[in-house]
């Protein structure tokens, strides 16, 4: 009897030793399950900003109005001309894709034919994601540029005073925002999208919805999942320098000319009424810009540090100045009345007064492609590319043949 009670308590023991063996093994296993998830999850916050390996060839850009917007499509332009990229052009005789409308994707030339075999996109649109899908790559990066609804106010001013029926009615721009509801009628809907919330309307939702905190954190978290990046008019060459290590540029990919600039007579002073007038009257456009103002100084800190930022931008300014000595005539941009090639005159617009370029004389050919793509506009380039990309289409009423001088 002894003898089985001793077995039984050694079997006891065994089984007890090998329960709690087993508890170890797995507490063991699933505290290391936990820091392996852990470390992962710490691996993917570290590098999914991390410059990418290669170039980003997949684009799309959503074109917003007076933010600065023209010079970035020139760059997008020139990378596609580098590396023989296709471009979701406009079909036909159009400059824009269906703006004010929102975009489908039969706006596009080619798209019955071509389907999803587009790199870049970045003409002027009212977003609308589902349709972009139809034709850019799921592969594709999507990026927009913002601009402080303050100065933006004054620029739209300038440029749409005659086709914007609110701005057309009264003087100046003080005058409108002094009272904006006695020129702003909201049955010319399509008509005024310019003269409120334009941004908050390019991105493809209602500029004169009611400005609800619901609403607002709705369509910023909509806004956040489809774009990958959102650059700062206010902050240009800093956002250039974010824009090349987002996409894995290179410094010359994203140098510029700036282009669609107004003289400076043609700049209305805005009175302190006025600019804080424009916040409340433009509320969406306002929280819009608040809060990717915040999430692009975080996006500097992930990607590239305020230290190294700032190396990143003198870098770009040097090769600015160096290709503007090696290009330009003249070292600013110039009165349209002074451009000397008429094809190189800029589209005017409103009460603003376009600038442009003259080109020095004698160039080597190479030198003289690399100095007209940086500062063509852009329906002249636009066009060359469409007759360039579609050469059995008829051109666009913009083309010329500058390049096969």
């Amino acid at each position: 009897m002894k003898s089985l009670v001793c077995s039984w308590r050694h079997s006891r023991l065994l089984w007890l030793v090998t329960l709690w063996l087993g508890v170890i093994f797995l507490a063991g296993f699933f505290h290391m399950n936990v820091n392996i998830t852990s470390s992962y999850r710490v691996w993917r916050f570290s590098t999914k900003h991390l410059r990418p390996s290669y170039p980003q060839t997949n684009v799309m850009f959503l074109k917003t109005h007076k933010t600065a917007s023209s010079t970035v499509m020139n760059i997008l332009f020139r990378f596609a001309e580098k590396h023989n990229l296709t471009l979701a052009l406009p079909a036909g005789q159009n400059h824009d894709l269906g703006y004010p409308h929102r975009f489908m994707a039969q706006f596009v030339e080619g798209f019955k034919t071509m389907g999803q075999s587009y790199n870049i996109m970045c003409n002027h649109m009212r977003f609308n994601l589902p349709e972009v899908r139809k034709v850019m790559p799921n592969t594709t990066t999507y990026f927009s540029i913002m601009r402080n609804p303050i100065s933006l106010m004054e620029s739209s001013y300038a440029y749409y005073s005659f086709f914007t029926p609110a701005f057309r009615r009264s003087k100046d721009v003080n005058e409108f925002l002094a009272s904006p509801w006695t020129y702003y009628n909201m049955s010319e809907y399509r008509n005024n999208v310019h003269a409120r919330n334009n941004m908050w309307y390019d991105f493809g939702y209602d500029n004169n919805a009611m400005d609800t905190e619901d609403y607002v954190q709705h369509v910023l978290v909509e806004i956040e999942q489809a774009f990958q990046l959102m650059l700062l008019t206010d902050y240009f060459d800093e956002s250039m320098v974010l824009l090349k290590e987002t996409l894995g540029w290179e410094l010359d990919d994203v140098v510029y000319f700036k282009l669609n600039s107004r003289s400076q007579d043609t700049i209305k002073s805005m009175t302190p009424e006025s600019k804080e007038k424009v916040k409340e009257w433009c509320s969406l456009d306002w929280k819009l810009y608040q809060h990717f103002n915040r999430t692009f100084w975080r996006r500097i800190q992930e990607i590239i540090g305020l230290e190294k930022l700032d190396q990143e931008v003198n870098l770009l300014r040097m090769r600015q100045k160096e290709l503007m000595e090696l290009c330009l005539l003249d070292p600013m941009p110039i009165d349209k009345t002074k451009i000397k090639n008429k094809k190189l005159k800029p589209f005017q617009s409103g009460r603003a007064n376009i600038l442009g370029y003259n080109l020095k004389e004698d160039m080597a050919n190479e030198t003289l492609r690399t100095c007209l793509r940086l500062i063509t506009p852009e329906l002249q380039y636009m066009s060359y590319l469409y007759a360039r990309q579609f050469p059995e289409k008829n051109g666009k009423s913009t083309a010329f043949s500058l390049w096969r001088r």
